[in-house]
């Protein structure tokens, strides 16, 4: 009921810009500039936790994209997903750069959120940003589709408050990859989405779990990285690599 009442609120309510308030408009010039002007780049955590793909992100985590993020996560602005999936695209393509004749689509693969966390929203802001994005690689050429294949198998503690160290044995064997996910990973060109990434354990959880997934059915034949909208520019070393 929630998720229905932001989309219908969403059409008669007064818009305003998610960075910055400039009202009439759910996204104004300058922090479109602010959210697409950077262009991806190679994001490594520091430390870099073993095990994680890598990640390209197409911006900092701050000022207007962090209020973004956050406008479109917490506060239900639904009309953002469409432009924070344009610049998870972006991130794509630097993490996915080219694909050989004759290979799948493009599959992007959104971290998943916990049920309460969706039922508190009324949302799952992951998966909408990932959908956005696949709409935008298809756009513009790239055969791309996002697969929502992966959930939680167990509770894991708050991460606020965690060390890094922390984080990944908090969420060590949370994931798995849902009953036929695996077989839908066959083709081997997934790339693991979400809008932040500050640590990097939720996405070394991820990737082990899609590995272990799809090494049963097709082992060695896997193409695996990671792209996010934002990182926190100080905790994080970033370069065009």
């Amino acid at each position: 009921m929630r998720g229905w009442w932001r989309e219908i609120s969403g059409l008669v309510l007064p818009v305003a810009c998610g960075g910055c308030g400039t009202p009439r408009t759910p996204l104004c010039e300058e922090c479109a500039r602010t959210l697409y002007g950077a262009g991806a780049r190679r994001a490594r955590p520091v430390p870099e936790p073993a095990g994680l793909p890598q990640v390209h992100a197409a911006a900092p985590y701050a000022d207007a994209v962090r209020a973004l993020l956050l406008a479109h996560k917490e506060r239900g602005a639904l009309g953002l997903a469409r432009p924070l999936g344009v610049a998870l695209a972006g991130a794509v393509r630097a993490a996915m750069p080219s694909a050989a004749p004759g290979s799948g689509p493009l599959l992007l693969v959104p971290m998943p959120s916990a049920r309460r966390a969706v039922r508190v929203r009324g949302h799952d802001a992951a998966r909408r940003m990932a959908q956005a994005a696949a709409g935008e690689l298809r756009r513009t050429g790239t055969h791309a589709r996002a697969l929502p294949v992966l959930r939680q198998r167990r509770e894991v503690a708050d991460q606020s408050g965690l060390t890094a160290h922390q984080r990944v044995a908090n969420l060590a064997g949370a994931l798995e990859v849902t009953a036929g996910g695996a077989r839908l990973l066959e083709g081997g060109r997934a790339v693991l989405v979400d809008d932040l990434m500050t640590t990097g354990a939720s996405l070394v959880e991820a990737a082990r779990a899609v590995r272990a997934a799809a090494g049963l059915r097709c082992p060695g034949h896997l193409r695996l990285s990671a792209a996010v909208v934002a990182v926190p520019p100080l905790s994080l070393e970033i370069n065009r690599n």
